[in-house]
């Protein structure tokens, strides 16, 4: 999923559907299990192969990622970024269940299923909406020309397959690659790609993901954090059918007395440029902000310079509250990903201790 598809969608429903995970004991490993034998480099490349472009499932997620407790009187489920922030942080500390619908490279359906409502995000070909029954308020984005037949856009968003290719582009060469053992995913026998980075300089201890052994598709990924049991991210399907979904569930009517807000996202297409102390991105073909990229692999860091910064997150009323004072700023920790919000202004975030973040910040 692109950073640009990726900003016009609910805080609420991201983290939900990519940074979530199964409930505990949905991967079953055992003897009853038992598949040919095949290489690391075999697995990535069933993973490489993979065409499944339609499917319809259930995704469920469990995370322990040591957020701090939100306020009770925090808003959430209001438009604007400080509930978008309370209710991001909601899900990612929660366990939550998504219904999803994917059919080739322009039509997708989730529908985040909360306690008494329900969240979705439809998208059939440029049209785009985002509902909330909770308020009955809907947002209808109009994607830009040409977006129809993107496949980033639809074919793998908001399943384990997005946040696994999300590790697996981290693989080389810092991390150590082996096959696990075999498993059994929402019905389906799997192969386990187990990923350790080589750094210790990293908050993430281990990444294991089960592909499909007959398609090649990621069913669920596990994230460890070091120095935690318990893991920290579990993402995948405990319902999966490979059958094309019905035309009917990409279409979407707002309900009566619903209140509608009309947007059109714009085509942006950046250019890369060196900075002093990292790689200078702007757009970088799908991005529409000035960011600076420091370090590589699981120790990569990225800084947003203050003025790419939306007020409405500093200004938040949930990051005054959950973030914690350190040297030069704020610190909004969790196990997997630390973010600081420097005194200027400025953002650093990553998989990486604080220290690294501090040395980001401080151009080292």
């Amino acid at each position: 999923m692109t950073p640009v598809w990726k900003r016009w969608l609910p805080a609420a429903v991201v983290p939900a559907v990519i940074a979530g995970g199964v409930v505990l004991g949905t991967v079953q490993a055992g003897a009853a299990t038992d598949l040919p034998d095949k290489t690391p480099q075999e697995v990535l490349e069933m993973v490489a192969d993979s065409s499944v472009r339609s499917l319809s499932g259930t995704v469920e997620q469990t995370s322990e990622l040591g957020l701090p407790q939100l306020p009770t009187d925090s808003p959430s489920g209001e438009s604007g970024a400080p509930s978008g922030v309370a209710s991001a942080l909601e899900l990612l500390g929660g366990s939550h269940t998504a219904r999803v619908y994917l059919d080739g490279h322009s039509q997708a359906r989730v529908q985040v299923m909360d306690r008494l409502a329900e969240r979705d995000v439809i998208r059939n070909g440029r049209d785009v909406w985002l509902y909330s029954s909770k308020q009955n308020a809907a947002t209808h984005l109009i994607l830009p020309e040409g977006s129809e037949t993107e496949g980033h856009h639809g074919d793998k968003a908001w399943t384990p397959e997005d946040l696994a290719e999300h590790f697996l582009s981290s693989v080389e060469p810092s991390t150590e690659v082996t096959v696990g053992a075999d498993a059994e995913v929402a019905g389906r026998t799997a192969y386990e790609l187990v990923l350790t980075p080589d750094s210790s300089e990293t908050l993430v201890r281990s990444v294991s993901i089960a592909v499909d052994s007959e398609t090649g598709l990621p069913l669920s990924v596990d994230v460890a954090a070091r120095g935690q049991d318990a893991p920290a991210f579990e993402v995948g399907f405990t319902e999966l059918s490979l059958e094309t979904p019905s035309d009917d569930l990409f279409n979407f009517t707002p309900p009566p007395g619903a209140t509608v807000t009309e947007r059109v996202v714009e085509d942006h297409h950046g250019k890369h440029a060196k900075g002093d102390h990292g790689d200078r991105h702007q757009g970088d073909g799908n991005h529409d902000k000035d960011y600076t990229k420091y370090g590589s692999g699981w120790e990569t860091v990225i800084g947003l310079p203050a003025d790419e910064v939306p007020a409405e997150l500093l200004d938040s009323p949930v990051i005054a509250e959950t973030a914690q004072e350190v040297d030069g700023g704020r610190l909004l920790s969790s196990a997997l990903v630390n973010v600081l919000v420097t005194d200027d202004g400025r953002v650093f975030a990553g998989s990486v201790p604080l220290e690294q973040l501090q040395a980001a910040a401080e151009g080292r």
